[in-house]
C-alpha cells in the first residue's frame, strides 16, 4: 500500500488540464486501449445530439478540454509526486447530459460519481479510496446533500470496474438503492451525515 501522505488529490481545474490530458494520452488505458479514445468525455456528451460510436479520440480530447476550461467537466486527479496516477469523474448531477434519461427529483442537490481510472501500476494501493473520499468532500462543499454512483455488481477486471467497485462504495458508507437487469447497482450516500 502506498503511504497515504504520498497521494495528493486535487480538484480538476483549467490549470491542471495538461496533466489530465497527459494522463489520458498515456497512462490511463495501456491495458484497455479500446477505451483510450474516450478521455472521460462520455458522461458529458449529449446522446440526442451526437453518435458516440462515430466520435474520435481527437474530437473527445478537444471537447473535454473545452469542458474543463469552462468548468463543466469536474472531478479529481490523484498525484504521486508530480505524476497523475488516478482520476475520478465527479460533479453535480446536472452537469451530466447522460443522466437526463433517468430523472432525479433532487437533481440540484445530488452529486454523481461517474468513473474511476487508476494507472495499472497503482491499482490496489488505495488510490480509488482517496479519490472517493475527496469526491464526497468536494461535492458536500458544493452544497450536494446526496451522492450517487452506479457500479457493476459482478464486474470482472479493471475495465468493467470503471464506475468503481461496489465494495469500494459499500466500505465508504454508501447504500444500495436498487439493481437493474444489466447488473448495475445504484448506490447513494447522504453527505450531510458523513464527516
Amino acid at each position: 500500500m502506498l503511504d497515504p501522505v504520498s497521494i495528493d488529490v486535487r480538484p480538476l481545474s483549467a490549470d491542471l488540464l495538461d496533466d489530465y490530458l497527459r494522463f489520458f494520452d498515456g497512462k490511463a488505458f495501456p491495458d484497455n486501449p479500446r477505451w483510450a479514445f474516450c478521455y472521460c468525455y462520455f458522461p458529458y456528451h449529449e446522446p440526442d445530439k451526437m453518435d458516440w460510436q462515430k466520435r474520435t479520440g481527437t474530437e473527445n480530447r478537444a471537447a473535454i478540454g473545452a469542458c474543463v476550461r469552462d468548468g463543466t467537466a469536474q472531478g479529481y486527479l490523484a498525484y504521486s509526486g508530480t505524476e497523475v496516477v488516478g482520476w475520478c469523474n465527479a460533479a453535480p448531477r446536472r452537469f451530466y447530459p447522460m443522466l437526463n434519461e433517468r430523472p432525479e427529483p433532487d437533481a440540484e442537490t445530488t452529486g454523481s460519481i461517474f468513473c474511476f481510472i487508476v494507472a495499472p501500476a497503482y491499482r490496489g494501493k488505495g488510490i480509488a479510496k482517496a479519490l472517493l473520499a475527496a469526491a464526497c468532500d468536494g461535492l458536500r462543499a458544493r452544497g450536494m446533500r446526496v451522492v450517487e454512483a452506479k457500479p457493476v455488481k459482478d464486474a470482472t477486471g479493471p475495465a468493467a470496474n470503471h464506475h468503481g467497485p461496489l465494495s469500494l462504495y459499500l466500505s465508504a458508507g454508501f447504500s444500495v438503492v436498487r439493481e437493474d437487469a444489466d447488473g448495475n447497482v445504484f448506490v447513494q450516500k447522504r453527505l450531510e451525515e458523513s464527516k
